[in-house]
């Protein structure tokens, strides 16, 4: 029969759900080191319980060798002639077990040493079993009893282990009474040093799960499966889901008749707003059902690899479409898994328009790419605010003479080089091959004096001769006679100073 100690260490392992053994060895371990410190000795001690008698007796161990000098230390080891001295039947390799007596000699501070050791070895096996216990649980949902509260965390019994649920993993619209039960989820356990710490939550969105699960019957034998859940615990869930059955609607089983189970779920969050989505594998068209109640007015895919979209809404649905705080738009990103950029109608319209803006800007041409202006007629432009190819065509005449050092024949030679340089851009690719041919033999010519004036001034004089216009004969006459002129506006190394060009205007 065993004794009552023992029978003490066994109730004491099934409450805390411990092995027996485990026990009994923390209470021999607690002799051991009341022994040792009672006899002040270097000693290899040992204890055992005796199950039957309830007596704990404790040893001194020596291991048994064959010659002395073997012995390394007295207090350890013992020659094989000696211990046979003790015990005849001891071989080489042996123990010589020397009784240590304890009965009546260890006082209230040794008692108090064994009773703290038996502690600690009892709370390490039971952090261990809890860990063992519930490691394997995390995520699954449980029946907890509110404990005490301590501060802004909430303790609750879980059964084998005391859970806490800190204030991040409670829902804002909940409190809980000394006694309470609730559901809770889960959430991680930990290896504290006063203790397994096991962290449940009320916020996580395995909650709202496992609700529907108990609630819709098609959801439980998987004719309706949940797709996705985003969730900000006390303020709103969105949740996505389809039907594998084409004659079952997704939406509506969940919400029941007259929307029975879905305000039992509501019931359970105290309260906490839940929109319920029919998933789809576009994401265009899952976008704008997981923007509801906001009506979406168009969806672009800006970047599908980085999961990008741009959703434009109606002036009036702006506001509903982020929602309060930009709560909608972030539980709808995170149940789409996608980047979500939502803009009014307004907005995006002065987006468009300062697109096309710049790239109005980026289409003008600098002065510079026209090759008839030399470069002291494009400095005499740009400081006068003329700096692009656009600006110059759509000034008239009477506004290019307002401009210090431009005169009527330098007016000419400017639309001569601007119609030009259009006339080659609509001629197409070949063309502008032919064009930059011609000014590369230009540029050989350009190096003889004179060589560019020749170029630039016999074509349009042929032209005007041929169409037998006597003014434009009369004008390669004077053009001839004016060719210093003509070479300072067509060859850019060898312009004459304003003053020059309007003396020659002066003349003519």
């Amino acid at each position: 029969m065993a004794s009552e100690l023992y029978n003490t260490i066994d109730a004491l392992s099934r409450e805390k759900g411990i092995d027996p053994q485990i026990v009994v060895s923390a209470v021999e371990d607690a002799i051991v080191m009341a022994t040792r410190k009672y006899y002040k000795t270097q000693e290899n001690l040992r204890a055992e319980l005796d199950k039957e008698t309830g007596k704990i007796n404790a040893f001194a161990v020596k291991t048994v060798v064959e010659t002395p000098e073997q012995v390394e230390d007295p207090l350890l080891q013992i020659t094989l002639e000696d211990a046979r001295k003790v015990d005849p039947n001891l071989e080489v390799g042996g123990e010589l077990r020397t009784p240590k007596v304890t009965e009546g000699i260890l006082g209230r501070i040794a008692a108090q040493l064994a009773k703290q050791v038996i502690f600690q070895k009892v709370r390490e096996a039971e952090r261990d079993t809890v860990y063992n216990e519930y490691i394997g649980r995390v995520g699954e949902v449980v029946n907890a009893t509110v404990k005490r509260v301590e501060g802004p965390d909430v303790i609750f019994d879980i059964g084998k282990a005391e859970a806490r649920m800190p204030r991040k993993e409670q829902s804002r619209l909940e409190s809980f009474a000394i006694g309470e039960r609730v559901r809770v989820v889960i959430a991680r356990v930990e290896k504290a040093s006063k203790g397994p710490g096991v962290v449940v939550s009320r916020a996580v969105p395995d909650l709202v799960q496992h609700l529907f699960q108990t609630e819709v019957p098609e959801i439980y034998d998987g004719t309706v499966v949940i797709r996705a859940i985003a969730r900000e615990a006390g303020e709103r869930t969105k949740i996505a889901v389809m039907s594998k059955d084409k004659d079952v609607d997704a939406v509506g089983a969940c919400v029941g008749m007259k929307g029975m189970r879905v305000q039992s779920i509501i019931r359970e969050l105290h309260g906490e707003k839940i929109d319920i989505i029919e998933y789809h594998e576009d994401a265009v068209t899952f976008a704008e059902k997981a923007l509801q109640p906001a009506k979406v007015s168009k969806v672009t895919v800006v970047d599908s690899g980085g999961k990008h979209l741009e959703v434009v809404v109606d002036d009036s649905q702006l506001s509903l479409a982020i929602g309060k705080k930009g709560q909608n738009v972030r539980l709808a990103a995170k149940l789409l898994g996608w980047k979500i950029d939502i803009k009014s109608e307004e907005e995006k319209r002065q987006e468009v328009e300062q697109q096309m803006s710049a790239m109005v800007t980026q289409t003008a041409t600098p002065l510079e790419s026209v090759p008839g202006l030399g470069e002291g007629l494009v400095e005499k432009l740009n400081a006068a605010g003329v700096s692009t190819v656009e600006a110059l065509a759509d000034m008239t005449p009477e506004q290019l003479e307002a401009i210090e050092g431009i005169g009527p024949k330098t007016v000419e030679k400017i639309s001569l080089a601007v119609n030009n340089y259009f006339a080659s851009l609509e001629q197409g690719a070949a063309v502008e091959g032919e064009v930059a041919a011609e000014g590369e033999a230009a540029a050989v010519e350009a190096a003889e004096p004179g060589a560019e004036e020749i170029t630039a001034e016999i074509p349009v004089a042929v032209e005007e001769a041929a169409s037998g216009d006597e003014t434009a004969a009369s004008a390669e006459v004077a053009l001839s006679e004016e060719g210093t002129v003509e070479a300072d506006t067509l060859a850019p190394d060898e312009q004459l100073e304003p003053e020059a060009e309007s003396t020659s205007e002066t003349k003519e």
